[in-house]
């Protein structure tokens, strides 16, 4: 929740993903989109099609085991929980129970002094709920109810299915501009020389590009931390969700607002420019607003 580990999770899977599917297609040469006449454009948006949907897709699969080997997840078994392992448990099962979930998310527990929580999880009946030790002495129960709310919501709407759609269109332009642009310099140079100049060049472009298009995927996450947070008050309380950002407000937000350099560290800090693109969520104090209906 606070640090969009969630996001931050799949959209560094998908860029790993996607370099290593390129690297290797690029390295056995495999280019069904050339031609004798240069280009087919109708047969790379094809391939790159593919390729983008696969790599997001592949990511979104692999997304409950990233986060658990990434973050250290301990996943609680309910059968054996006991004090507040199985309230938390409880609590979860209650929250996804009323957002009518086909099955009850795995709740694991990750150590951690930041106060945050994530959900992931390829689809709505193989989900992760997980919090860190921070969060879990950093706020009270009504505070914490909220927060899990917060994050079966994220689950009931289908964001990271949706998320994946996106991310899987925004590789496959990032991949389509990259060999295009990749094939035009390599025409450059020696022809002895381009196979190697279009393979550095498609390589470095498609990271670039894809740290551009997480703009877009961010962009998507901040719509969705508003809808996530009105579920977390249908499903929990309104007074809950309010009460648990103005807890992160609290423990995050600094203080002096002259304090530039601090306020760049934070979660919500006031600070614009570039970075405020790639945020996968708005400031908490838009968030409480529009809880407060303000």
């Amino acid at each position: 929740m606070a640090w969009g580990k969630r996001i931050f999770l799949f959209m560094a899977v998908n860029l790993l993903i996607l370099v290593t599917l390129s690297f290797t297609l690029n390295l056995l040469g495999v280019r069904p989109y050339l031609s004798a006449y240069g280009i087919d454009y109708v047969s790379l948006a094809e391939f790159c099609l593919v390729w983008g949907m696969g790599g997001a897709f592949i990511s979104l699969g692999l997304s409950r085991i990233m986060a658990k080997w990434m973050m250290g997840v301990k996943v609680i078994d309910p059968t054996q929980a006991r004090g507040d392992a199985a309230e938390l448990v409880a609590t979860v099962h209650r929250l996804a129970a009323a957002a009518g979930l086909p099955a009850m998310p795995q709740v694991g527990v990750y150590d951690s002094p930041e106060v945050n929580a994530f959900a992931t999880g390829p689809t709505k009946s193989r989900a992760l709920v997980a919090v860190s030790t921070g969060i879990l002495s950093a706020m009270d129960r009504a505070e914490l109810e909220g927060v899990l709310g917060h994050e079966i919501s994220h689950v009931a709407n289908g964001d990271m299915v949706t998320m994946t759609l996106i991310q899987g269109i925004v590789n496959a332009f990032v991949m389509f501009l990259a060999r295009v642009i990749g094939f035009f310099v390599s025409q450059q140079v020696k022809e002895g020389n381009r196979r190697w100049v279009n393979f550095v060049v498609v390589m470095a472009l498609e990271i670039l590009l894809s740290l551009l298009g997480m703009m877009v995927v961010a962009l998507f996450s901040r719509s969705r931390e508003f809808r996530a947070d009105a579920g977390s008050a249908r499903l929990a309380g309104r007074e809950k969700m309010i009460a648990a950002l103005e807890n992160l407000q609290r423990t995050y937000e600094p203080r002096d607002s002259h304090d530039r350099a601090m306020a760049t560290l934070k979660i919500s800090g006031r600070s614009g420019g570039f970075l405020a693109l790639l945020s996968t969520h708005p400031p908490l104090a838009a968030r409480i607003a529009a809880l407060k209906g303000i």
